[in-house]
């Protein structure tokens, strides 16, 4: 249906804030989540799901404890299911995430990164 589709550049022009994940889409369990990420987030990780970091515009290094995932526009990645991971942009970037619902952006960790889950845009 076409009122379904979802202009993705528009919807980063209705937020600002940064390391705040917004809902686009639900497809059963799961949620298509844009975010602007600039600077370092912390380490954590996600027991019970994997996580994927895909790159709309701009650079991300994912940190894995034995390794960096440098990604560019166009990119993805899928951090497994427990494992450590801290995302790093020098830039600002643009990103899309997919994950569980539920999924905290800070795992297990709650700091003033932590961002409510289910603000839909």
């Amino acid at each position: 249906m076409e009122n379904n589709k979802i202009n993705i550049k528009n919807k980063f022009r209705k937020f600002t804030d940064l390391w705040s994940p917004k809902v686009v889409a639900e497809m059963n369990d799961y949620q298509f989540k844009l975010a602007k990420v600039k600077g370092s987030f912390i380490w954590h990780s996600h027991d019970k799901t994997d996580e994927v970091f895909i790159v709309i515009d701009g650079a991300l290094d994912i940190h894995l404890r034995d390794k960096t995932i440098h990604l560019t526009k166009g990119e993805m990645y899928v951090v497994p299911q427990g494992v450590e991971h801290k995302p790093e942009a020098g830039q600002e970037c643009k990103i899309m995430l997919i994950e569980q619902k539920g999924t905290v952006n800070t795992g297990d960790y709650s700091n003033n990164l932590t961002s409510p889950n289910d603000i839909f845009i």
